[in-house]
């Protein structure tokens, strides 16, 4: 077994190798970029190398300088993680012909299967069905535009190296295609070091379904199940699960078997994961191969017990697989959210900045057996715009699927993060949509379920009174609290009072307090009704150890467990639970009446601007000052995190004035263009 491993990677997957690797007894070495000094996975390493500037092609994807760590440190072995030099068949050449071993598969197999045009070809050639498309070199977007009209719209444009949503545009029309293609090729040169693009027919309303396989230098190559990566943003998966809950068993293995057949025509070994997209039939059709450890992977190791990462090393270290494929089974249901420093309010744009809080799931009410979290990241470090925005993957595991989503929303309810914008509520109202509860999903998911966007989730009548029963209940603990002044006269003291008005989104409720007891009234406004009697209200008993100053009130509201995240206003709270965000205002009666008479501040004309809507890096601007402007007419591109993103214009009209050039580096809603 290796002494000394190095992984060639950052952020979670390399704290989540340093961990198995400790286990086993194995030192471990980090490599680490100017903007990850400081970041976890160096504190968790035994040696620490640095490698170059922030950008990943002048630090994490230069293999010149990971081999001079590697010759530097004596490490034996490399695990290269996922994304960066993970699929690069010359990186793993290289550190044969050093006699370094790679914890992944030859280089012969990242030939055939990581590149995705090669990989095409093979499967087809050996009988696999696979998507129409391309697999040739494309020269330019127009050639691009050509075969997009001869495959026929829609079409996937994607980069042959790599994966991770990067280098991936779904194109409806020739403009899409052209634009498309050249932020492709654009990421994928920035990402993967390897601009090369092929397009195929995009089958709209599929399941992205995934086998994981497992193979040893001995001829054995097993899968370990399935996983229904399905529910999906720009082709970046966001909440994966296994097993998935479309497949029968049948289809089951006969997508496990095709796997591993291919595995076996390119002498697979390693961890690897064989992806298909699945239609309404059950039919299923070849995707890709990706040819190192999933980001995913938890959610198989919850369900077989299996430690993916140990296993690779000991394959990578000669020794057998020490199972036979009889005995993988299913246990139980496991669910993964990833957490990515993503705006869902902003239409999931990119966030960076200082995390002023980050504490995953704890406490009486979560089985810690039952949830995992990997991460790369603490509380007080900071988000980085120049890599993958992800923070987190929270993952649990139930008897059954019901099970590992109440799980999940439990340890959502718990996860705080605070000082960057995130999907956590997202992630949270996923977990209670209805569709996605009864399993009837498909990567059209988000686009479909929030077309206009993420404005926030709904909750039903009763929760929204538990809300604000445990509203009302927090602000009696609070005015307690106020009302203890020491050195007070013994008859001075203030009384708190048992009436309360809670108010949020519009809707309104009457409370009396009784000794923990909260009668909730629902109220037509803000004004409680004469002769209205309070003591008649639906009963919801609140039991909460909650004082003030803490961040997280974990509560018994009618009987209901909640674990509810609470900022102080001055006359309530901000509350976020279940991907509900709301201000909760509680007053006494008379105050709210006071209170509905005030008029609202209207918010500043922003109409004749163009905002930057995340801290990123200009990459060009397509129009000049006094030019006039089309709806949807490309207007600029902003790169954030590895990704491009469009600016479009929402209007028509006439571009007065440009505020920012190609190369400047922009903060959140920074002006870019003014117009007339």
């Amino acid at each position: 077994m290796f002494k000394k491993i190095l992984i060639a990677n950052r952020g979670e997957i390399a704290c989540r190798v340093i961990k198995t690797a400790r286990r086993m007894g194995i030192a471990t070495v980090a490599v680490y970029s100017d903007a990850d000094r400081d970041a976890l996975h160096v504190r968790m390493a035994d040696e620490a190398v640095h490698i170059g500037p922030p950008p990943a092609n002048q630090s994490y994807i230069v293999m010149d300088k990971i081999l001079a760590a590697i010759r530097a440190t004596g490490a034996e072995a490399v695990h290269p993680g996922y994304g960066f030099l993970s699929e690069r068949a010359e990186f793993a050449r290289a550190l044969e012909e050093a006699g370094v071993a790679f914890i992944g598969p030859p280089s012969s197999a990242i030939d055939a299967m990581g590149d995705k045009i090669t990989s095409k070809k093979l499967a087809a050639e050996a009988g696999v069905s696979t998507v129409p498309g391309y697999m040739g070199l494309i020269a330019d977007a127009e050639e691009a535009v050509k075969i997009a009209g001869e495959i026929g719209y829609p079409v996937m444009i994607k980069a042959s190296a790599g994966g991770g949503g990067k280098g991936m545009r779904i194109a409806w029309n020739a403009q899409e295609a052209r634009e498309g293609f050249q932020s492709s090729k654009n990421e994928a040169a920035a990402s993967f070091g390897d601009d090369r693009i092929f397009i195929e027919k995009f089958v709209t309303q599929p399941r992205h379904i995934e086998i994981q396989v497992l193979g040893d230098k001995h001829g054995n190559v097993l899968y370990l199940n399935e996983r229904e990566c399905s529910i999906q943003r720009r082709n970046q998966k966001v909440i994966e699960e296994a097993p998935s809950p479309f497949l029968d068993a049948a289809t089951r293995r006969a997508m496990g078997e095709q796997s591993v057949a291919l595995a076996k025509a390119v002498d697979y070994c390693s961890a690897g994961t064989v992806e298909f997209i699945v239609d309404a039939e059950r039919k299923f059709y070849f995707l890709e191969m990706n040819t190192r450890l999933q980001v995913e992977h938890p959610v198989t190791e919850l369900i077989t017990g299996l430690d993916l990462v140990e296993l690779m090393i000991r394959v990578a270290a000669g020794e057998k697989l020490p199972l036979t494929q009889a005995d993988v089974g299913i246990d139980g249901w496991a669910m993964e959210s990833r957490l990515y420093a993503e705006d869902p309010y902003r239409n999931f744009l990119p966030s960076i900045g200082r995390l002023t809080r980050y504490r995953p799931p704890a406490g009486p009410q979560l089985d810690h057996t039952r949830v995992r979290n990997d991460t790369g990241v603490f509380e007080g470090g900071e988000i980085s715009r120049f890599y993958d925005p992800m923070i987190a993957k929270l993952c649990t595991w139930g008897r059954d699927r019901a099970e590992a989503i109440e799980e999940m929303r439990c340890a959502l309810d718990a996860f705080e993060v605070e000082g960057i914008g995130h999907n956590l509520p997202f992630c949270a109202a996923v977990m209670d949509h209805p569709k996605f509860v009864a399993g009837d999903i498909s990567t059209a998911f988000i686009a479909e379920e929030y077309p206009d966007g993420f404005q926030g989730a709904a909750i039903g009548e009763v929760a929204q009174t538990r809300l604000a029963a445990l509203a009302v209940a927090l602000r009696i603990v609070r005015e307690k609290r106020d009302a203890r002044v020491s050195g007070a006269m013994s008859n001075h003291e203030r009384e708190v009072g048992t009436d309360w008005v809670v108010g949020f989104g519009g809707a309104f409720w009457a409370a009396r307090a009784h000794f923990g007891v909260m009668l909730m009234t629902r109220l037509d406004g803000a004004s409680v009704p004469a002769g209205l009697d309070l003591g008649k209200g639906d009963a919801f008993e609140v039991n909460t150890d909650w004082s003030p100053g803490q961040t997280l009130a974990r509560a018994q509201v009618g009987g209901v467990a909640m674990a509810v995240k609470v900022d102080p206003l001055t006359e309530g709270f901000r509350l976020r639970y279940r991907g509900v965000d709301l201000k909760a205002q509680v007053r006494t009666p008379r105050l709210a009446q006071l209170a509905a008479l005030m008029p609202e501040k209207a918010p500043p004309d922003t109409s004749k601007f163009l905002l930057c809507p995340m801290p990123g890096l200009v990459v060009s601007i397509a129009v000049a000052e006094g030019d006039e402007v089309q709806e949807g007419q490309q207007l600029a591109i902003v790169e954030a995190m590895k990704m491009e993103n469009i600016l479009r214009a929402e209007r028509k009209g006439r571009v007065a004035k440009v505020k920012a050039q190609p190369g400047a580096s922009l903060a959140v809603d920074d002006v870019i263009m003014e117009f007339e």
